[in-house]
């Protein structure tokens, strides 16, 4: 029978594995509610030894809020094939899957956790709604947007995220018709904007232009039809 020999890791390596179980147990538990003593327990180390790596829980919280948000705004990124509608459904499952995967630590980032407030976490926070604007606006092929177009894009943003807060308390919606029914709300502001602008006519007319009979775009259309009819 072998003794198996515990390897040392090395300073940078034990930081990351500490971020991996932080946000393992954030995705479970609000942070505020995590101690430092079960992240310790989780890792396989004492508690003096993650102070060693991290000055506080707040540090060690930040750290894994920034891989957090490296995260989150991946999942905005999205191959420029297809229609727009296609694509931004495609966004909002990953992104669903992000809220899914990470619920109770993505609720206490928005709601109010042990970071919120510091301008490390703001920044973060905001690095990954303007991650998002320039994401939908490269699909849009826009490089200096309208007044109209900006307040088009940033309140979808904000509408996603807070949506995605109230679904988490119950989860009351199916997940598939959220997410569709949050790409029939970006298409619904850019026919507002259209109303008011003929910059925003001519990006609707390009927005569905491409845009499939099965597509969501489409399928929001039908709907409003059947509505009036």
């Amino acid at each position: 029978m072998t003794t198996g020999v515990r390897r040392r890791m090395g300073v940078e390596e034990r930081r990351q594995q500490l971020i991996g179980v932080a946000l393992e147990l954030f995705a479970r538990r609000s942070p505020d509610e995590v101690s430092i003593d079960e992240i310790a327990a989780a890792a396989g180390i004492s508690r003096p030894l993650v102070y060693h790596y991290f000055p506080g829980k707040l540090s060690l919280y930040e750290a894994a809020l920034q891989r957090a948000a490296h995260d989150l705004a991946s999942r905005f990124e999205e191959p420029h094939e297809g229609s727009l509608g296609g694509r931004l459904l495609r966004v909002m499952r990953r992104f669903f899957d992000f809220v899914d995967e990470h619920g109770p630590g993505f609720s206490a980032l928005m709601r109010g956790g042990p970071a919120v407030g510091s301008s490390a976490t703001n920044a973060l926070i905001d690095s990954v709604r303007q991650v998002a604007y320039e994401q939908i606006l490269s699909h849009l092929r826009v490089t200096d947007p309208p007044a109209r177009l900006e307040l088009l894009v940033r309140s979808w943003i904000s509408l996603v995220e807070s949506t995605a807060l109230i679904w988490l308390d119950g989860r009351r919606i199916p997940r598939g018709e959220l997410e569709t029914q949050l790409v029939h709300s970006f298409a619904a502001l850019a026919a507002v904007g259209a109303a008011y602008d003929e910059e925003m006519t001519e990006l609707l007319r390009h927005m569905l232009k491409d845009e499939p009979n099965d597509g969501p775009f489409t399928d929001l259309a039908a709907r409003l039809i059947t509505l009036a009819s």
